[in-house]
């Protein structure tokens, strides 16, 4: 578990390695698949690289331990960075990640439980990822009382938070004092129709959520030490659920198509397009 006094320089660099790895996988997977979605696969994986090689308890070689961390991802449309995350953590062979999104793969275009065990939800429907989490959440408590220190992270797009069944889950969390679960929130700013706030305004989307009952910080999504610092604190509260809202940039590490809406559910198909892609990250082939 992340301790904030003991987060080097040393550790930013090997999450840096772990994200870009992640990235370039991310780029190889979609690619071979043919479909997908990038732009905020991409731009999470320096926050999946955190939680999974650094901040998460859990155990590969027995996924379902007991005591591990629970994640919860409610935008499965993003799931190759799960994927790969999951991958290079040592659930099943990076090799299986060209697999994506074909035939009898255990890796589908959104997680499938019943195929990869793995994973704790099956998700595609955009805001029901909380429900579920609350849910565990309010289980752990009826089972151990305040004893469990379980953490239960959900992460959600800023584009399903128009789903209304999420502010009802909010209500609810807040209500309960569920200060387990952390939510991270990918506010790249787009979603498929468009810009966030020219389809339906969330801003201030800070505010909403404390008025809640959460606690409430806003960070660089792509600056680990800010993650760390966000986790640290959200690990501190005992009152409250906490919300981090991070602030990205979609379609991280490729500059031509980052911050564009149109990458949200699509992948580089023609040939100019699979070259800039693959230039970003020097892939010389593909998987």
């Amino acid at each position: 578990m992340s301790v904030q006094n003991q987060f080097t320089n040393n550790n930013v660099q090997f999450l840096f390695e772990k994200a870009y790895s992640i990235r370039k996988s991310i780029v190889e997977m979609l690619i071979e698949a043919g479909s997908g979605h990038l732009a905020g696969s991409l731009d999470m994986a320096d926050i999946f690289s955190y939680l999974y090689f650094y901040a998460l308890k859990y155990n590969p070689k027995r996924p379902d331990w007991p005591y591990r961390d629970r994640l919860i991802l409610s935008n499965g449309h993003i799931c190759p960075v799960l994927y790969a995350s999951m991958a290079y953590a040592g659930y099943f062979p990076i090799s299986e990640l060209k697999t994506l999104r074909k035939f009898n793969s255990r890796l589908q275009g959104h997680p499938h439980r019943e195929f990869l065990p793995y994973l704790e939800t099956s998700s595609g429907p955009l805001g029901s990822g909380l429900s579920q989490t609350i849910g565990m959440s309010i289980a752990e408590r009826m089972d151990f009382g305040n004893t469990s220190n379980k953490s239960f992270v959900c992460i959600m797009g800023d584009g399903e938070l128009d789903e209304g069944q999420n502010w009802e889950a909010i209500m609810l969390a807040g209500k309960e004092k569920l200060h387990n679960i952390t939510v991270f929130i990918d506010r790249n700013n787009i979603q498929i129709d468009g810009i966030t706030e020219n389809i339906m305004p969330l801003n201030p989307l800070i505010d909403k959520w404390r008025a809640f009952n959460w606690h409430t910080q806003e960070i660089d999504g792509h600056n680990f030490q800010s993650i760390d610092i966000a986790w640290n604190e959200a690990k501190s509260v005992k009152d409250k659920p906490s919300v981090i809202i991070a602030n990205t940039i979609s379609s991280k590490g490729i500059k031509e198509f980052e911050g564009k809406y149109e990458w949200h559910g699509k992948v580089p198909i023609t040939e100019e397009e699979i070259s800039i892609a693959n230039r970003a990250f020097g892939i010389i082939n593909k998987l």
